[in-house]
């Protein structure tokens, strides 16, 4: 297992290679997520769009119902490396169990709460009367998968503590081929339609547990860590993810916020905006596979007590993500006219996505630094500062968006809310990093 340098004389090539090392695999895990929903949206998009109007509203409700979860990953993350860096293999190894006893908990609470109420969750988030059967079909499949994806977020946390980001890139690359051959083969071959898409998801989730679960449980196993549960540590996971969870709920209220806004636009709009969410999410992913290389990296310095290798880090990071959002503007920009045939074919829907594409890809550079500063501080362990700069975000965020559809504004208007939403986010985490006060050292924070 690697160990954090203990000199702080690190040159920049030397962050390259580690930020690289770690970069390079959570990018294709990170962007094979993101892709498992671009794909259901090619393949529905084609079946109509009143069908990818539905998956648009089912779509974002199973992402907040699953990403509000994602402290399972990122504070695992944090947790582990800090442990790495210490040189305590089995108590990092414990850790990340106890948290992925926590994730199956949440995930069979979740699937009992969400799946009686899913027309009603349909309704209340504005599906139109031709959009919503379809969102609740689609809804009601899915949940069943939510166990499954929460065992995958706690369990690439744990992997990605012990700066192992190549496993959760092999696990995604299969998951995402399992996942499109079952689409195609359910939707089309099998004549399920919208539903046929939600099982081959669920599927290929619950096959990407599995093996999470056999390389975890041989780590374990190998350096005489329990496998039980432990009350006490389930329960201190979930303490230390709190802050965390508030941010990411603050976060999500944002996305649903937005999608909400391009429902009541009409079905073009939230087409559309579906499309546009989905590659929004693609590149959000690709920026946090930096963040990523971060939260391993940061919480293995701190944890080895080496404060400025983990300034030094962090000054080199924030570079890539400003480098890293130009490119993949550019490429969204130079790539349209080959990806929107893809989606749709309804000349309405890429008439309303066009411009708003366009603001997305000037706001990629922003992206960058946020996520990066995301990653340093959630490796840091600094949640409690993240979920108060979130609660902040959405409060200038919401009155701005909902005044979208009010002042007769578009789809445009919205992605320009936004690309602010992304400023105010990238000038609070700025503060913090300037601060310092993020910096604390030792196994545990």
């Amino acid at each position: 297992m690697t160990q954090a340098p203990t000199s702080t004389k690190a040159t920049p090539r030397r962050h390259d290679r580690e930020i690289l090392s770690l970069a390079l695999p959570a990018f294709g895990a990170l962007v094979a997520e993101p892709l498992f929903l671009m794909v259901d949206s090619a393949i529905v998009g084609h079946l109509g769009t009143p069908q990818l109007a539905g998956l648009a509203i089912a779509g974002a409700l199973l992402s907040t119902a699953v990403s509000v979860f994602v402290f399972l990953a990122y504070a695992t993350t944090a947790a582990v490396a800090r442990r790495v860096g210490s040189g305590d293999l089995p108590a990092a190894l414990r850790q990340g169990i106890d948290g992925i006893w926590l994730a199956l908990l949440l995930g069979i609470a979740v699937v009992a709460v969400t799946l009686p109420t899913a027309p009603w969750l349909v309704e209340v988030f504005g599906a139109s009367d031709t959009a919503a059967p379809y969102a609740t079909t689609y809804l009601r499949v899915s949940l069943l998968g939510i166990p499954a994806m929460l065992i995958v977020l706690a369990a690439t946390g744990v992997l990605r503590g012990l700066q192992d980001t190549r496993t959760p890139l092999y696990v995604a690359v299969g998951g995402f081929a399992v996942n499109g051959a079952l689409n195609v083969g359910l939707v089309y071959g099998a004549g399920l339609g919208i539903a046929g898409s939600a099982w081959g998801t669920v599927i290929a989730q619950c096959g990407m547990a599995a093996a999470y679960l056999v390389v975890v449980v041989r780590g374990a196993r190998r350096h005489g860590a329990s496998l039980r549960p432990d009350a006490a540590g389930i329960r201190a996971c979930a303490q230390a993810g709190a802050p965390l969870l508030i941010r990411t709920l603050s976060l999500r209220a944002v996305l649903m916020i937005a999608t909400a806004v391009a429902a009541r636009l009409g079905d073009t709009e939230v087409a559309a905006h579906q499309i546009i969410l989905s590659l929004w999410s693609l590149m959000a992913f690709a920026l946090d596979a930096i963040a990523i290389a971060g939260q391993a990296i940061i919480g293995r310095y701190l944890g080895a007590d080496d404060a400025e290798g983990a300034r030094q880090v962090c000054r080199r990071m924030v570079q890539w993500g400003v480098v890293s959002g130009v490119v993949l503007g550019l490429l969204l920009v130079l790539a349209r006219p080959l990806f929107i045939p893809l989606f749709t074919g309804d000349p309405a829907v890429q008439s309303a996505l066009l411009p708003a594409l366009l603001v997305v890809a000037l706001s990629q550079p922003i992206s960058g630094v946020v996520f990066v500063l995301d990653g340093v501080l959630m490796g840091a362990g600094d949640g409690p500062y993240l979920a108060w700069a979130m609660l902040l975000t959405l409060a200038v965020f919401a009155p701005i968006a909902l005044l979208v559809p009010v002042l007769g504004g578009g789809l445009t208007a919205l992605w320009w809310a936004m690309t602010l939403m992304m400023a105010v986010r990238m000038g609070t985490l700025w503060f913090r990093m300037r601060s310092g006060r993020w910096i604390v050292t030792g196994a545990t924070r």
